[in-house]
């Protein structure tokens, strides 16, 4: 969600409450005028702040983003179908990026495939992780992606569709097996990545995550995915919002964002 949206409805909650913009601001422990630029989008929220907004407000940090997931439906002169608006159902894989994924994916089976962790569950989490990193660093999308909230973490929802077609063009073999006694479907290159198709900058972010969660199995990974502010805001089976990256926690985000000033 971007701050535009995100301040629509921080000021639509404020106003269903009756509270001033110095009440609100008395609350969270900031100037009158930085909840001012919030509600008209011109500061963003930190993620410490947006829990301290839902705290404020009696919600979820779901509730906050999601408006339609609040017991009461909020009543204004506002548009409540266009804070509802999900940006990521508009985010899949188009059909011009599909080449792209099929890249990526042999290009992270060369670097890490042949690891004996390196099953389908930690490839999913890597590719969630490379594609929002990049969106939140860049705001752009790399793959673009549809990733869905499940028990396990980040889900690409194209990938089965992705691999069967690369295993019939003989770009890929499929190896099912077991990892500590648990069933394994891992996935070996059969032909070197294509590396005109990524730019320079996508290759570092590629091989920054690698380098810093490549080393995880499926457990510890999809722990560490179950940390992060978008997979956080998401209900169960539901797409995660490309946007909610920009509400990371420090631990977790890989932009540097300018101090401002309240």
């Amino acid at each position: 969600m971007n701050s535009v949206k995100l301040g629509m409805i921080v000021k639509l909650l404020r106003e269903s409450r009756q509270m001033s913009q110095e009440d609100l601001a008395n609350l969270m422990g900031m100037s009158r005028t930085a909840v001012v630029n919030i509600e008209n989008g011109k500061r963003k929220l930190s993620a410490t702040e947006l829990m301290r907004v839902a705290e404020i407000f009696g919600l979820t940090l779901d509730q906050l983003v999601k408006p339609e997931l609040r017991p009461e439906c909020i009543v204004d002169s506002g548009s409540v179908m266009e804070i509802r608006e999900n940006s990521a159902q508009r985010i899949s894989i188009p059909q011009n990026r599909f080449d792209k994924f099929k890249e990526v994916l042999l290009f992270m089976l060369s670097r890490i495939g042949a690891k004996p962790h390196m099953g389908e569950t930690v490839l999913y989490k890597l590719l969630y992780f490379i594609d929002f990193d990049y969106f939140e660093k860049y705001e752009e999308q790399l793959i673009g992606a549809t990733y869905i909230r499940n028990h396990y973490g980040p889900t690409p929802t194209h990938f089965r569709k992705l691999v069967d077609e690369m295993e019939k063009d003989g770009i890929i073999e499929r190896v099912c097996s077991e990892y500590f006694s648990y069933p394994q479907t891992k996935y070996l290159p059969l032909r070197e990545p294509d590396l005109s198709m990524l730019t320079g900058r996508e290759l570092d972010l590629i091989e920054e995550v690698l380098r810093k969660l490549g080393g995880m199995n499926a457990k510890q990974i999809s722990d560490h995915s179950h940390g992060d502010v978008p997979w956080m805001s998401t209900n169960e089976g539901e797409a995660i919002d490309y946007e909610t990256v920009f509400y990371r926690t420090p631990e977790y985000s890989v932009r540097d964002y300018p101090e401002e000033e309240d």
